[in-house]
């Protein structure tokens, strides 16, 4: 794991200086090596620069930016399969002189191309330069587990793992885009390729962009969709093969995981998509898997009994750390520097806590992200077809307009239930809709639509995200099939992955999704829903596998949240911290959001009503980010 960065400036204003200071800014994600490669031409100044975290071959000999040839890279992430290819691309002549898979990746580039790209199985994110194409190959990989930016203004092109570097290049015009911004508020992070900023976006994964460096010309192209998994034909498969070729697929996935020249270890929540992931590689070894868990002294949020039990099951090496209210309060406000784009995701206090209390023992990560979405285990699946196609259409118009009619604010003993006129809205637009992948939209939103046009104070255009893409899916796919792909692509790309790779990453850990392998994924994609979703049971089939090797009492509970105990803590020992950012003053100053509804909200909040405190998280979090990279 490591960071990457540069630039391709055809103004060639930009110099070595700024690209070290911009390499240095990644200096977080990778604390063992550091790089950079600077060239000037009569038509651009190119640099690339790299931050190394070692993981496979620790000598010198994997130091980058690389080159091979006419070929420079700046690659972050793995190939897991690079022997594979390894080997195909020696019995064509190819000598190498490392065992990294960032050499193979340049060689894979000269025999092959950008096709090459079909053959890796992995996590990256990397930039190319063909010296003798003049081109330059900016590349993510198909889930977006690596992070890539770029921004692009005024004959300036830079490319980085984050948006720190950014700010250190005279050219970055930092600018708020008041849509993104809205999307933010929306669903508390930014689905791609939008960004916070103007001209900033994120290469969707399964992309890579091709800019030419004699016509500056800038293709996007597309080389992977998990849309063309669910398209696929479904499979005609019973329970009995499916569960023996599913559990096959995932080990095979899982313990390509393992392979590292350093310690690893595995996050254990004690849910079913770690659970499964733990006792798939335990099973196959000799030797005691370190598994790490986080806990909470509030009651409903701690996990850390229950994956302490499955821990001694599997015969694990388990470290737990219960979190202090303190332990948490140090992290929060490191969150704007962690996450350097808005991010209200509130587990990621505890995923910064586990990474650390990871990082004291293994230098790899292995997580269960991904089992969700890809198993269908959110209840918002089962909620949308119900609230969708679960009554007559007729009967939800009526509701629907009743309720259209009604100021949920006016009704006796419900206005007093948390957060009950968002909630009020939200059901009269799903009452509206026919669509189950509508209706989990209007779930998957924190905050309405309409209540963010009342909280921003500018007026802006709306963007369409992959929530509008339903109708990319072949006809033969139902509900639950469309759900899981668009979720896929908003939720788990733009959310998850975000979470952990930052998590990880500010403490120099990687971390590794076991799921999120392609293989698993077309395979699992290509499953009948009745595999996923059955008589109100989620994740059917990969319970399934993991009763096959942890008791179902050990298992079947109800399942707690992975998150920070906010609720208590902003009516506690975070008050003042909350008053502080959501404050008349600073918000009215900044003039992108509305301080009556906020100050109202928040003093409803303290007052003891049940209002959201997600909404309130969100705006938090955005104040906070606003002082750190807008002042």
């Amino acid at each position: 794991m490591c960071g990457i960065v540069g630039f391709c400036d055809f103004n060639k204003r930009s110099n070595a200086d700024v690209l070290q200071k911009m390499t240095q800014s990644l200096h977080h994600r990778g604390p063992d090596d550091s790089g950079t490669f600077f060239e000037e031409q009569s038509g651009f100044a190119l640099g690339f620069g790299h931050t190394r975290l070692s993981i496979l071959d620790l000598s010198p000999l994997g130091h980058q930016p690389m080159r091979v040839g006419k070929m420079v890279i700046t690659f972050n992430g793995e190939v897991y399969n690079f022997m594979e290819i390894r080997e195909r691309l020696e019995k064509e002549g190819c000598t190498f002189k490392s065992h990294s898979d960032t050499e193979m990746i340049l060689y894979a580039f000269q025999q092959w191309g950008p096709s090459c790209l079909q053959y890796f199985r992995g996590m990256f994110a990397f930039t190319l330069y063909d010296e003798e194409k003049q081109k330059l190959y900016v590349v993510r990989d198909r889930v977006g587990v690596k992070p890539l930016y770029y921004y692009h203004k005024d004959n300036t092109f830079l490319f980085s793992s984050t948006l720190k570097p950014f700010h250190v290049h005279p050219a970055f015009h930092k600018e708020v885009d008041m849509a993104s911004l809205g999307l933010f508020l929306q669903y508390s992070y930014i689905p791609g390729p939008h960004c916070i900023f103007k001209h900033t976006q994120k290469l969707l994964p399964g992309h890579y962009l091709e800019i030419s460096l004699t016509n500056r010309d800038i293709k996007l192209h597309k080389y992977w969709d998990v849309v063309d998994a669910y398209n696929q034909p479904k499979l005609d498969v019973g329970d009995e093969e499916a569960i023996r070729e599913t559990e096959k697929i995932l080990s095979e996935s899982f313990n390509y995981r393992m392979v590292a020249d350093v310690p690893v270890g595995i996050f254990l929540s004690g849910g079913f998509d770690s659970s499964a992931v733990a006792a798939l590689i335990q099973k196959d070894r000799t030797d005691r898997l370190k598994t790490f868990t986080i806990g909470f002294d509030v009651p409903g949020f701690d996990e850390a009994p229950d994956a302490r039990k499955i821990a001694k099951h599997l015969g694990t090496d388990h470290t737990e750390y219960y979190c202090s209210p303190k332990d948490a309060f140090d992290i929060i406000p490191n969150l704007p520097d962690i996450y350097d784009e808005p991010f209200a995701d509130n587990s990621s206090v505890p995923s910064v806590l586990v990474s650390q209390l990871a990082r004291k023992q293994v230098t790899v990560a292995l997580s269960g992200d991904g089992g969700d979405e890809i198993f269908a285990g959110y209840n918002k699946f089962s909620q949308s077809i119900k609230y969708a196609n679960g009554y007559p259409q007729w009967v939800k118009r009526s509701i629907a307009k009743t309720m259209g009619i009604i100021n949920p604010d006016h009704i006796p003993v419900l206005n007093q239930q948390y957060n009950f006129s968002t909630r009020y809205e939200k059901m009269k637009h799903i009452l509206q809709s026919n669509d189950p992948s509508d209706a989990m939209n209007i779930i998957s939103q924190y905050i309405p639509q309409q209540e963010v046009k009342r909280l921003v104070a500018k007026e802006f255009k709306d963007y369409k995200t992959f929530f509008d893409l339903k109708e990319e899916f072949a006809g033969h796919n139902d509900a639950l099939s469309k759900m899981l792909g668009i979720d896929y692509k908003t939720f788990l790309n733009d959310n998850n992955l975000v979470k952990i790779d930052r998590a990880t990453m500010s403490v120099g850990l990687e971390g590794r999704e076991p799921f999120l392998d392609q293989k698993v994924i077309e395979y699992v994609a290509r499953l009948p829903s009745h595999l996923k979703l059955r008589d109100g049971v989620t994740k059917y089939i990969l319970k399934q596998i993991v009763y096959k090797h942890i008791p179902r009492e050990l298992m079947d509970r109800p399942k707690k949240p992975f998150i920070a105990p906010l609720t208590v803590w902003f009516m506690n020992e975070l008050k003042d911290f909350f008053l502080n950012y959501l404050d008349e003053g600073r918000i009215r100053r900044e003039g992108l959001l509305n301080a009556e509804p906020i100050l109202a909200m928040r003093n409803q909040y303290l007052s003891g009503k049940k209002v959201n405190h997600q909404k309130l998280w969100n705006l938090l979090i955005f104040e906070m980010w606003m002082e750190k990279w807008m002042k």
